[in-house]
């Protein structure tokens, strides 16, 4: 038998070579990056609408924007649509992941890690969204209102503005992956709700430093990062007890017919 016949019948039969292994790895890579490169090249199109949209929430608040680079809003455009890319085509890359990984998941981790990914990008989507219904306009508004009373006028650089805008919703989305993360964790055994509980207080005092860390150098943005983390944290330890006893049943009888 010919060395593609030995390759071919592994294939029917479910396994596969090393080789194998690695040129579908390669495929799947080169698969990603093109959509990649596709997804950005499709949000630099749409970025100057992009960036009006940005800017136009900023004017409600009589923010002024200038650009005090030649190169400046290209930069802009250029952040926008790689960030952009790389959102429209992370289903695309999680997919991918996913049909490389499948093969040797049980059924039932194919379900967790599908729900995984479901709501975690819900939970993604819905701190961008907080961020740009309620964080931001805050934001914007309390850092306006520091100047009404003075002669400094705003000319705010569009660059900064739009780093900013981002870096909130970066920031923000992650922040709501929180309770998907601690479900996993407590899947894997690595997090017990128990411990959440007792290091309540510690946890707190760590958000507000973590919230210090990657937000703005301001007070408003760490309380409107830190609240919702605090929120999120007790989410999480609702949601790591339901799963403790959902799964701890089904773990202690399958332990005895595995010994």
């Amino acid at each position: 038998m010919s060395r593609r016949d030995q390759t071919d019948a592994a294939a029917s039969g479910g396994e596969m070579s090393l080789t194998d292994h690695l040129k579908e790895l390669r495929n799947r890579v080169a698969v990603c990056v093109v959509f990649l490169v596709v997804a950005i090249l499709v949000c630099l199109y749409f970025s100057p609408q992009l960036v009006e949209l940005f800017t136009d929430l900023g004017k409600e608040y009589d923010y002024q924007f200038v650009y005090i680079a030649p190169q400046e809003l290209l930069t802009v455009q250029l952040s926008i649509a790689a960030i952009g890319g790389l959102v429209l085509s992370a289903p695309v890359i999680v997919y991918h992941i996913y049909a490389f990984c499948a093969p040797g998941l049980k059924r039932t981790e194919r379900l967790f890690f599908l729900l995984a990914v479901v709501f975690g990008t819900l939970c993604f989507c819905v701190g961008v969204l907080f961020a740009y219904k309620i964080a931001v306009p805050f934001m914007l508004y309390f850092f306006m209102d520091l100047s009404v009373g003075t002669d400094i006028a705003s000319a705010v650089s569009v660059q900064n503005y739009v780093n900013f805008l981002l870096t909130v919703f970066v920031v923000f989305g992650a922040v709501f992956e929180l309770p998907v993360l601690s479900v996993l964790l407590t899947r894997l055994g690595l997090l017990r709700p128990q411990w959440l509980v007792k290091s309540r207080k510690v946890l707190f005092v760590l958000i507000f430093l973590l919230a210090a860390i990657i937000t703005p150098p301001d007070v408003i943005s760490q309380i409107m990062v830190a609240v919702p983390m605090m929120a999120l944290l007790e989410l999480s330890i609702f949601l790591c007890r339901i799963c403790e006893k959902l799964w701890r049943p089904r773990e202690e009888t399958t332990a005895p017919e595995n010994g």
